[in-house]
């Protein structure tokens, strides 16, 4: 079970091997008034997927989790372990097996068909960071924000840390939202 965690752990950290093949996408409640955030607390295990990556690996988790902490504080946030908070940050984290089929064709000649295509086949796998921001009075979704990447090749820890808070900069740039109005 250990090497089991130990595998998905470098897995989803090989997600972040390179900042700029990294894809971030987010998304928010248009009705929510954002300016009303000001403290905010880690969702608690009963609050979190048991079946996750991030609830198996601790280690792992509490990395993500002190990045995190980081630039929500350079935002103006405040974390805090009583009372009640404005919203509760939950993440999520995961790695799939993805393939990919290409076909490469040349030229075509009428009597004898297609010449000179090959296809190439191949295999990587893909991870993804979700952090998600719910509004602590009704539970619902405010805003979430996901990072996916391709696998890379095995990294050093530190520059790991370092890559991992571009990549969480980048997902929480846009938190909060800006108002429409």
């Amino acid at each position: 079970m250990r090497v089991k965690q130990l595998i998905m752990l470098l897995m989803l950290a090989f997600v972040f091997s390179s900042c700029s093949t990294v894809r971030v996408i987010t998304d928010f409640d248009p009705l929510r008034d954002f300016s009303n955030y000001k403290t905010y607390r880690w969702a608690k295990k009963k609050e979190r997927d048991p079946n996750d990556i991030l609830s198996k690996n601790v280690r792992l988790r509490k990395t993500i989790q002190a990045a995190i902490d980081s630039v929500l504080m350079k935002k103006g946030f405040e974390k805090i372990d009583s009372g009640t908070p404005d919203f509760v940050v939950i993440i999520n984290g995961g790695v799939r097996h993805r393939v990919n089929v290409y076909y490469f064709g040349y030229w075509y000649y009428p009597w004898w068909g297609p010449y000179g295509g090959y296809t190439t086949v191949s295999h990587y796998k893909e991870g993804s960071l979700i952090i998600d921001i719910v509004d602590n009075k009704d539970k619902m979704l405010a805003w979430r924000g996901i990072a996916t990447g391709i696998t890379g090749a095995d990294i050093d820890p530190e520059y790991f840390r370092e890559d991992l808070m571009r990549i969480i900069e980048k997902i929480l740039k846009d938190f909060p939202p800006h108002s429409y109005e």
